[in-house]
């Protein structure tokens, strides 16, 4: 019985009024409490999950194509970059990029956008504070307005990335792009000691990097060539924020009764939030000022037979409103999901066995009791990865002394053919990634399929696929790299290794005993130290660890994003970047240099070849997995594709209200026979005791 899959013998009651229960309304939960709203701070999962809904960059990934495309959001056209020489003279396309002083991208806005009802775009604008006496929520104001999205609400934003109290977690990189931003962030630093006014008017700051030419036209200036600016282009970070709603959240008393951006955002987007409780539920609602957007009528290979173009030309959003609900145990959540109350769930690793089932072969399908119930699966490699990495500093593993540098390479490769990635997926992420071939997850261009994309120093090719290379392989590396059966040849003394990792919790014990026994198998000794995160990230700044656990989440969907992690100058250790192992190969970093600058073709793919082949010979990392994620709907939910890249996914969602609740009612009809059972053992169990005490009443009486 469906109740059964629930884990209960009767329902839960329908957490949802009657007069929800057969609107166009998505359910949902989320299980991390968002802290920022504003778009210049927001930079979680849970954060942009709802940042995305509500506010509007010039441009988006396309929702069902990949590798990921960027096309138009409020922008008339994706922008064609401009090349200026350091004199700002103009250059061909095909200019050398050291030749490249600046980029010139000027976004065409569509007209007639216009913004959410809000206050802000009805409170007097000269100078006279709101009476907040009465005020408890944004609704309370008795007036709202809206007006026309300009270019100069882009520009606004930009400036407030250096705002010296609000602490965008991006205005370090950006500073190194866009054209006077760092110097801007110094001026507003020295004008907000100055004159510490309630509100930092940015429209009396110049910035040479973003200006508005026209009502609808606005031109961003940035260093050099930098063709992944363009991505940058989709995050919140990019999206308008209109003058008026800073000066209104800005007026006295408003943080007070937390009337802010980060709690009530102003945006164009399809949705707006009408309901901001972050412990218990929060509600979007469709934006009535929404401009419109087609559903898309192209996709990625099987999308059509998946039914995911079948709203082919329809208008944007479908979804009136959706419904978020804080949960914060996973079960729950699991068996809400179940009996029809949360639209869609992920997979936990306590129900997979539950949800999932995996054949002999590796496949994956839904066990037989989803099927039943009409779930359906979708599966798509995540645009992460998750590796080991070793100190390129260090004297035993590393590879920066020319001396040991050949002898640390081979010991690097035997301990990277040790550590079974296939047998790791499948025993701790349930299935759930494909091993790494090098740093470039699939989706990502320059990553090569097949054959082509296989790691030959760590596998080799069979008619079934890669097959990792044997443990006499690693034992032969370890011999030659002078640690025959894991003993140093010269001293005799045992080979061990130490890895620093924040694994702790559930489940660790057994990931550290599976990972002494890796390398127990070419006899080397792990001494696995764990510590507390902030520990561990010390310990990566003062390039004190030997091998540890790490991992990257893309910010955009290009392969200069996963390169990088390996690049010289990023090293953490000399330049406080993001090169956790502090890897250095001067051929490589030449390599990226050109790579980065350039736009994807076969020229990029060759130079990324080379890069991926340097980088599997050197061995600076070991090469872990690419995770996968799971996602579940119910039948009613239509038009769910997963995407770890494009966050404004809600609009193109569908819901068949009707089926859902037929369904919902169903799965949870009362179960009365228990409850009859329970009352009458109750009545029978009473009843001796009841007529014995009335007897003995009498009795006391006569």
């Amino acid at each position: 019985m469906l109740t059964g899959l629930a884990g209960c013998s009767g329902s839960w009651n329908d957490p949802y009024p009657a007069t929800e229960r057969e609107r166009n309304i998505l359910y949902s939960a989320f299980t991390e409490r968002p802290k920022h709203l504003d778009p210049v701070q927001s930079y979680s999962e849970d954060e942009i999950t709802f940042t995305a809904q509500i506010y509007e960059p010039p441009l988006q990934y396309h929702y069902l194509k990949r590798p990921y495309t960027v096309v138009p959001a409020t922008a008339l056209e994706v922008p064609r970059p401009r090349y200026l020489d350091a004199h700002e003279r103009p250059l061909p396309e095909s200019a050398d990029p050291a030749a490249i002083a600046y980029t010139d991208y000027e976004i065409v806005l569509r007209p007639g956008i216009r913004y959410q009802p809000h206050p802000a775009f009805a409170e007097p604008m000269d100078g006279t504070v709101a009476d907040l006496s009465a005020i408890r929520a944004l609704a309370d104001f008795p007036r709202q307005g809206s007006r026309e999205l300009t270019a100069e609400d882009y520009v606004y934003e930009i400036k407030r990335l250096a705002h010296p109290r609000l602490h965008s977690p991006i205005l370090g990189l950006m500073g190194e792009y866009i054209v006077g931003l760092k110097e801007l962030a110094g001026t507003l630093q020295d004008h907000d000691r100055a004159h510490p006014d309630p509100w930092l008017d940015l429209r009396q700051f110049s910035l040479a990097g973003a200006v508005a030419l026209d009502r609808h036209r606005y031109r961003i200036r940035i260093k050099g060539k930098y063709p992944q600016f363009l991505y940058w282009l989709t995050m919140p970070f990019f999206a308008p924020i209109p003058w008026e709603a800073d000066r209104f959240y800005s007026q006295p008393g408003m943080a007070e009764k937390n009337l802010t951006l980060d709690w009530y955002p102003v945006g164009t987007g399809p949705y707006m939030l009408t309901r901001n409780d972050p412990n218990a539920r929060m509600v979007l609602s469709r934006n009535p000022n929404f401009h419109g957007q087609p559903y898309p009528c192209e996709g990625a290979p099987g999308d059509r037979e998946a039914g995911l173009l079948a709203d082919c030309g329809k208008a944007l959003p479908f979804i009136d409103e959706a419904v978020f609900t804080r949960e914060k145990e996973q079960i729950p959540y699991w068996n809400k999901f179940l009996q029809g109350y949360y639209d869609a769930s992920g997979i936990a690793s306590d129900s997979f066995d539950q949800a999932v089932q995996v054949g002999a072969g590796g496949e994956v399908s839904l066990t037989d009791d989803m099927r039943r119930q009409g779930i359906r699966l979708a599966t798509s490699v995540a645009t992460s990865t998750m590796y080991m990495g070793f100190n390129w500093l260090d004297p035993l593993v590393g590879g920066a002394d020319p001396a040991t540098a050949e002898r640390a390479r081979k010991l690097r490769q035997a301990i990277s053919i040790a550590i079974d990635q296939e047998e790791f997926i499948s025993i701790f992420a349930n299935g759930r990634g494909i091993a790494a071939q090098g740093p470039i997850p699939p989706g990502i261009f320059g990553y090569r399929e097949g054959e082509a994309g296989m790691n030959p120093e760590m596998y080799e090719w069979t008619g079934e696929g890669p097959r990792r290379r044997s443990i006499e392989v690693a034992r032969r590396l370890l011999a030659e790299a002078g640690y025959p059966n894991g003993r140093d040849a010269r001293s005799g003394e045992p080979l061990i290794i130490n890895l620093d990792t924040t694994l702790n919790g559930v489940g660790a014990k057994s990931r550290v005993d599976w990972l002494v026994k890796q390398l127990r198998k070419i006899d080397v000794q792990l001494v696995v130290r764990s510590t507390d995160y902030n520990r561990f990230q010390e310990k990566l700044l003062k390039g004190n660890a030997q091998l540890f656990y790490f991992g990257w989440n893309a910010d955009y969907p290009d392969p200069e994003n996963f390169l990088f992690l390996l690049y010289g100058p990023q090293g953490k250790l000399k330049h406080q970047g993001e090169n956790a192992a502090n890897y250095a190969n001067p051929e490589y970093d030449r390599l990226f240099e050109r790579m980065k600058a350039m736009d994807n073709g076969p020229e990029r793919q060759l130079l990324i070849d080379r890069m991926v082949a340097i980088l599997r010979h050197d061995a600076p990392w070991v090469w872990g997995f690419h995770p996968k994620d799971y996602a579940l709907a119910h039948q009613w939910l239509h038009n769910r594709k997963p995407t770890k890249v494009g966050n404004n996914t809600l609009k193109y969602q569908r819901v068949d209200a009707g089926l859902r609740q037929r369904l919902r009612d169903q799965w949870n009809r009362p179960v009365l026979l228990p409850a009859l059972a329970l009352g009458l053992l109750l009545a029978v169990t009473t009843l001796p005791a009841l007529i014995g005490y009335r007897q003995r009443e009498r009795r006391r009486g006569r």
